[in-house]
C-alpha cells in the first residue's frame, strides 16, 4: 500500500474514533449510574469584626428563643437584606428588637401596655409609625426601623446602643448594649440561611 493512501485510511478511522465509532461502549458505560457525593456549600457566615465593630458593651444577656422568635430574627435579617443594608443594620434592629419584645410581634398588652407600643419593636401608632396592623407586621415594623436607622449620619460607625437610641428614643437608652453579643450571634446564624 502507498504511504498516501495508508495516511488516508489512518486519517478517516482516527476521525472515526473521534468522531463517535466507539461511542456505544463509551456510552453505555457512562449511563450507567453514578453514586455522586452530594457537595456541600457552605455560604461564607459575617465576619464578626464587622457585626461588633466596637466590641460589646457591659454585661450581655441572652435568652433562649422559640420557633416564633426564630422566625422574627428570619423576618428582620429579610427586610434588612430587600433595604440593601448590612448584616451590622440587622445586629442593630435584632439587638433592639430582644430589648423591647424579646423577639415577639407583641399586641395590645391591656394594663400592661406601654402607651400604644406593638409589634417587634414596640412602636406607636401615636408616634407615627404606622398602624396597628402596620407595626405589628415584621417586615413593615423593621422596615420602618431601618428607615429611621438610615436617617441617623453615621450609624454605621456608632456603638449599637447609640444608634439603637437614636433611632428608638427609650427612657432606658443604654438597655440595647446587653443585647449585642446575641443579635450578632443570630446574624451570623441566619444571614446566609
Amino acid at each position: 500500500m502507498n504511504s498516501m493512501l495508508r495516511k488516508s485510511i489512518l486519517g478517516v478511522a482516527g476521525l472515526a474514533f473521534t468522531g463517535g465509532v466507539f461511542a456505544g461502549p463509551i456510552a453505555a458505560h457512562a449511563a450507567e449510574p453514578t453514586q455522586a457525593a452530594p457537595v456541600a456549600v457552605q455560604a461564607a457566615k459575617p465576619d464578626m469584626s464587622a457585626l461588633i465593630p466596637h466590641g460589646v458593651q457591659g454585661a450581655q444577656s441572652k435568652i433562649d428563643l422559640n420557633g416564633e422568635q426564630v422566625a422574627s430574627v428570619k423576618a428582620i435579617i429579610a427586610a434588612t437584606k430587600k433595604a440593601g443594608l448590612p448584616e451590622r443594620a440587622a445586629v442593630i434592629s435584632i439587638a433592639t428588637s430582644l430589648q423591647e419584645s424579646k423577639l415577639e410581634n407583641l399586641g395590645h398588652l391591656g394594663d400592661r401596655n406601654d402607651h400604644d407600643s406593638l409589634g417587634l419593636f414596640q412602636q406607636r401608632p401615636s408616634s407615627g409609625w404606622g398602624s396597628p396592623e402596620q407595626i405589628t407586621d415584621p417586615e413593615y415594623a423593621t422596615t420602618a426601623f431601618l428607615k429611621g436607622l438610615k436617617q441617623v449620619d453615621g450609624w454605621q460607625d456608632m456603638p449599637l446602643t447609640k444608634a439603637a437610641q437614636t433611632v428608638q428614643v427609650s427612657a432606658y437608652p443604654d438597655a440595647y448594649a446587653q443585647w449585642e453579643q446575641q443579635a450578632a450571634d443570630l446574624v451570623a446564624q441566619y444571614w446566609n440561611s
